[in-house]
């Protein structure tokens, strides 16, 4: 039996994250969650998940402010980090690229499946 990959999903909408608990609760993915960017970021060190799911507009941390931290720190830097932000538009897009992001989605353009395809496809 495979073990389950870990995803953190960094995200202060409680609807999302409830959505997200929802599609996963008959999956092989944990979930672990973090409201806002400092406790993403501990959350991150901690567990070592196997990808990121990060909202780019937290409390506490911004999102670009939380990727440039975890892209610096040798222990976290090769986990795979996908954005679902409702912040579009290419300058938003090419700085996470910047940062080191592995995708970058807008919440109104991705179906909940999808999203999870796509953090599937990048999980180590």
């Amino acid at each position: 039996m495979s073990q389950a990959k870990k995803v953190l999903i960094i995200e202060d909408e409680a609807s999302v994250i409830e959505v997200y608990k929802n599609e996963l609760k008959n999956s092989d993915i944990e979930l672990i969650v973090a409201e806002d960017g400092q406790v993403g970021l501990e959350k991150a060190k901690k567990e070592k998940p196997n990808a990121i799911l990060l909202d780019l507009i937290l409390p506490k941390m911004h999102g670009f402010e939380f990727l440039e931290k975890i892209k610096g720190d040798p222990d976290t830097q090769n986990i795979p980090v996908v954005i679902l932000s409702n912040l579009g538009g290419e300058m938003n897009k090419t700085k996470a690229k910047d940062l080191g992001v592995d995708d970058y989605f807008v919440k109104t353009d991705m179906k909940f499946s999808e999203v999870i395809e796509k953090l599937s496809e990048h999980m180590t």
